[in-house]
């Protein structure tokens, strides 16, 4: 899928970290993470894939909100969960 096509790409907002600092969800935790990611739908920063608890993928779908972008310094791209892709 691209840009043009991925019907939830209509789902990104213009939005604001809720929390810079790190995943939310591991930050309440005290658990570690690997690399984050920045929901565009609501702000949420959550934790990749590779991090023990993937709390950004739970967050897309227990919240319908499936495209993310990377969180990490010098990377801008944007995958959206649903269609497993880059957008």
């Amino acid at each position: 899928m691209t840009v043009a096509t991925d019907p939830h790409v209509s789902l990104v907002r213009a939005v604001t970290p809720r929390t810079p600092e790190g995943c939310e969800e591991c930050l309440a935790l005290g658990s570690p993470w690997v690399h984050l990611r920045l929901c565009l739908t609501c702000g949420h920063v959550g934790c990749c894939d590779s991090s023990p608890l993937r709390h950004a993928r739970g967050h897309a779908f227990a919240h319908g909100h499936p495209i993310v972008q990377s969180f990490e310094p010098g990377e801008s791209w944007r995958w959206c969960y649903v269609d497993e892709a880059y957008v």
